[in-house]
């Protein structure tokens, strides 16, 4: 069987310059003048890039199934992503978002145990708001490899008082857990998001949980979801493996009862995956908008920095930390999910600047 793939490539300052040679991306700021039309077999993988302006008479040259796969998957690539509901928040997604992490865990890769006491969590959690951040994930129990699984119960109890001081105030807060009765507790303190390593697949009773909830749920790919995630992380080709995977995974939870655009997806950078794997990823990233949900990417202070810059600890990973955060926005994702909120704020911030700057050039005349 033969399948396909899209990948919007050629980005361009705005659509007004050359009318006609672009198409927006998934409702964000940016626009691609070119698709790269990939098919692939049990024996080979081929590429083929194409103009946006001739895409129409390249597509009418297909055959009636592979029309209908580019169809879907450009009607995917360009449409608005809608608007995350949380609680009183509508986060919108036509501009990059900022999630920011708080570990409240002893044993985090980056920053366990700084997080423990919810009064210094949650000084933290309002710092990184002020600076920008949308949404604030709380998770209580580590993923890192060779991290020992803990007790519902344990979880909840590292999680909800600082969910609690934060709802409180009208943070939107995402709960990043694996475990029906730790979402479950959360989205009763006041969570109004839920972000899951296993995307619903660790807990039977996850799915559940989530579609009662009918809050917005980040599936993120893993090659194991089991106690260990990052194990059997074996690929034939990892870009398109994790794009068949979450495609068929979105599609069964939106098949159990909840909406797509209440799903967000996550590529799982540093999760069974090589450095190799994570930087073919990484650097193709754009191809997961045919998936047509939103797009959330986290890569802050993860191995593979440390691995290309030889920074053994992850607190001096912040340069390759924002390097990739933008790498991520230049290809459209809708949320990066970091430690350093504020610098990630600022970086964004200036790539709006620009990409505005851009936009305004293409709009007004050009002075005499």
């Amino acid at each position: 069987m033969i399948k396909i793939y899209l990948r919007p490539t050629g980005f361009v300052e705005g659509p007004q310059r050359n009318e006609g040679e672009s198409l927006r991306l998934a409702g964000t700021m940016l626009w691609f003048s070119q698709i790269e039309y990939i098919t692939r077999d049990i024996t080979s993988t081929q590429r083929q890039l194409v103009s946006v302006r001739e895409w129409d008479a390249f597509a009418s040259a297909l055959t009636d199934t592979a029309r209908a796969r580019c169809a879907l998957l450009l009607q995917r690539i360009t449409a608005p992503r809608a608007e995350l509901q949380m609680g009183m928040h509508r986060v919108s997604l036509d501009q990059p978002r900022v999630m920011a992490i708080i570990n409240a865990t002893p044993d985090s890769f980056s920053d366990g145990g700084m997080n423990l006491d919810p009064e210094i969590a949650a000084k933290a959690a309002f710092f990184m708001l002020r600076a920008g951040a949308a949404i604030i994930d709380i998770g209580g129990e580590s993923t890192r490899p060779g991290a020992p699984l803990i007790g519902d119960g344990d979880e909840l109890n590292r999680v909800t008082p600082l969910i609690r001081r934060l709802a409180q105030a009208g943070a939107a807060i995402s709960i990043d857990t694996r475990k029906a009765s730790v979402m479950a507790g959360a989205l009763q303190a006041g969570a109004t998001m839920i972000n899951d390593i296993s995307a619903l697949l660790y807990d039977d009773h996850s799915l559940e949980v989530a579609c009662k909830s009918n809050a917005p749920v980040a599936l993120m790919h893993a090659p194991s979801q089991g106690a260990d995630p990052h194990k059997d992380g074996n690929y034939d080709d990892v870009v398109y493996d994790v794009f068949d995977w979450l495609e068929q995974r979105v599609s069964e939870v939106e098949a159990a009862g909840l909406s797509r655009d209440k799903i967000l997806i996550d590529p799982g950078i540093g999760f069974g995956k090589t450095l190799a794997n994570n930087l073919a990823i990484i650097n193709n990233l754009a191809i997961y908008h045919g998936l047509g949900c939103a797009l959330l990417f986290g890569a802050s202070r993860k191995r593979l920095i440390g691995a290309l810059s030889d920074a053994e600890d992850a607190k001096d990973r912040l340069g390759g930390s924002i390097l990739l955060a933008m790498k991520a926005v230049e290809q459209g994702a809708h949320i990066v999910r970091v430690h350093d909120a504020a610098e990630t704020v600022q970086a964004i911030r200036v790539w709006r600047g620009l990409r505005d700057a851009a936009w305004m050039e293409t709009i007004l005349p050009t002075a005499i």
